[in-house]
């Protein structure tokens, strides 16, 4: 009669036990078990956290449509929400427009010119200098309207408008009438906040949206979203 060899070579795995001369008749139908996988969504965990959870998963703001693609981070929801707000305040306001674009001189054909032609694509209507300004109009008066027209101020932040912050050029002006109020989305591009904090610490305090993080056209469906009424 066959011995079992569980006393001397034990059966710790399934395959010890197969080979048993005693028990493996027992074992063979589950030698497979070892290497069972396991479905993926038992093993993988996504986290979903509300705007006033951690830094890592995502949120859906409450103005984000139930059938918008878009992925905000917690941090995108806490730092848009004042906006939202303040968009909503000034909804019944007529002849607003929806967004006023803050950018430096050297980006009004490049980048500024992107952004606003992608808001414009979703149907967003915006303040933008290159159209708004006719030549021979006195530009702070000019921005000055467009300040007290707008819902929202987006500032396009570069290398150009960093360089032009250090000038204290017109942007100035724009930027502190923007940061007196919830009006501000900052958009950063090809620099970092590490950068515009050295040159704007009130600014580079006030969080936004990224193009390292989001390319230009989500940036641009995240602002049409917020400013969606």
């Amino acid at each position: 009669m066959a011995r079992c060899t569980a006393p001397v070579h034990g059966h710790r795995t399934s395959s010890g036990a197969a080979a048993c001369p005693a028990c493996g008749g027992r074992y063979r139908g589950y030698s497979s078990y070892g290497s069972y996988s396991y479905p993926s969504s038992s093993l993988s965990f996504t986290s979903s956290r509300s705007s006033g959870g951690g830094s890592s998963g995502s949120s859906r703001p409450s103005w984000s449509r139930a059938s918008s693609f878009l992925v905000y981070s917690p941090a995108e929801v806490r730092a848009l929400t004042p906006v939202r707000d303040s968009v909503e305040k000034r909804a019944p306001l007529p002849d607003l427009r929806d967004v006023f674009l803050c950018h430096a001189w050297d980006d009004r054909q490049g980048t500024a010119k992107e952004l606003h032609d992608l808001l414009e694509s979703r149907g967003v209507s915006v303040w933008f200098s290159e159209k708004d300004v006719a030549l021979g109009t006195p530009l702070l008066r000019e921005i000055d309207k467009g300040l007290a027209k707008s819902r929202v101020g987006i500032v396009l932040v570069t290398p150009a408008l960093l360089r032009r912050l250090r000038g204290e050029g017109i942007a100035d002006k724009e930027l502190s009438a923007l940061l007196a109020r919830d009006l501000l989305v900052p958009v950063v591009h090809e620099t970092t906040y590490e950068a515009l904090r050295e040159v704007s610490p009130l600014l580079g305090s006030r969080s936004g949206l990224s193009t390292a993080e989001n390319p230009m056209a989500d940036v641009a469906a995240k602002l049409a979203e917020l400013v969606a009424i």
